[in-house]
């Protein structure tokens, strides 16, 4: 008797589709990983997902997309307990197999493998307490606010960034997507359309601060008719000369990084993603509704947006500064 046959009971075999065993068990050619990235609709999140498998298929000498027919658990288990050795964070790695769990999930999807190997893997404990992002305090962010110049197309393009990501709390990458026609108006209120993670779209609310600083720079800049143009350009491009595509994620910190220099903030805590964290901080100490600011934020969880939330770090209310001899 085959193992098949000594599996499968004999009333379900004969419900079961006219396979052979051979046909049954045979599994279609695993896809490039290509494949898999296109389907995700991030650019970053291609980016280091790439890098991340990348990353097993060198620990594991994976040279063939076949092999990874043969990954199990256990090759995960060491991969993580390398990981570990290498101090990686508790965060880095339960991105890694995130990542890692990703490309398996759609190897199952398209029936290249049976199973993921990943599920079941135990991921580091998330800190659901406070995230490690530092925010600045308001004090530098009104600084911060007022650092660029107001008198040059580069100054006014960057006072416009800076309170785009004081204000309205995005990424480095929605900063960057931003398209002309995405400050539009609802029922006469000004509103930013904010391309998230995922590809999910939602409106924000802009603050007038923002609209103002953007006008401004449109004027100067001159492609404020350019609706589905990129909103936020390069002022000069030493490599191809155009400089109607977007700013790149990466450029972003490079060019606030001098402003946060002149406003006292330590640059080695100093980043966009402060200035996110910033935002929502001031948003809670001011009554917003933590249910709204995870909306603005765009966060599938609550947890999420109270990582950061700052309240409780403020160096101003520290027990240690209310004694008094």
């Amino acid at each position: 008797m085959s193992k098949t046959k000594e599996i499968i009971p004999a009333a379900a075999a004969a419900t079961t589709l006219s396979l052979s065993a051979e046909e049954f068990h045979r599994l279609k050619k695993v896809p490039d990983a290509v494949e898999w990235l296109e389907n995700l609709a991030n650019a970053r999140t291609r980016r280091v997902y790439e890098k991340h498998v990348s990353e097993f298929a060198r620990l594991l000498a994976l040279e063939h997309p076949d092999q990874f027919r043969e990954v199990t658990r256990a090759h995960v288990i060491a991969y993580r307990k390398r990981m570990e050795a290498l101090g990686n964070a508790p965060a880095t790695i339960r991105a890694k197999l995130s990542a890692l769990s990703s490309l398996f999930d759609y190897l199952c999807e398209q029936n290249s493998i049976t199973h993921n190997p990943v599920k079941g893997v135990k991921r580091p404990r998330a800190n659901n307490n406070e995230g490690k992002t530092p925010a600045i305090s308001d004090g530098q962010a009104r600084r911060l606010l007022h650092a660029p110049s107001a008198d040059t197309l580069k100054g006014k393009r960057d006072r416009a960034m800076v309170a785009t990501f004081l204000y309205q709390m995005l990424r480095r990458e929605e900063l960057c997507t931003l398209r002309v026609g995405d400050l539009h108006q609802r029922r006469g209120t000004p509103y930013l359309r904010v391309h998230g993670k995922g590809g999910r779209l939602r409106n924000i609310v802009a603050h007038p601060v923002v609209v103002e600083r953007i006008y401004e720079y449109l004027e100067e800049a001159g492609h404020g008719s350019e609706k589905k143009g990129p909103l936020f350009r390069p002022v000069k491009n030493n490599v191809t000369g155009r400089l109607d595509k977007g700013l790149h994620p990466d450029s972003v910190d490079g060019i606030l990084r001098p402003y946060a220099a002149t406003a006292g903030i330590d640059l080695d805590a100093f980043s966009a993603h402060a200035l996110r964290a910033t935002g929502a901080t001031n948003a809670l100490e001011h009554q917003a509704d933590i249910a709204k600011v995870q909306e603005d934020l765009g966060h599938a969880n609550v947890s999420t947006t109270r990582l950061y939330d700052r309240r409780k770090s403020r160096p101003e209310d520290a027990a240690t500064l209310k004694i008094s001899y």
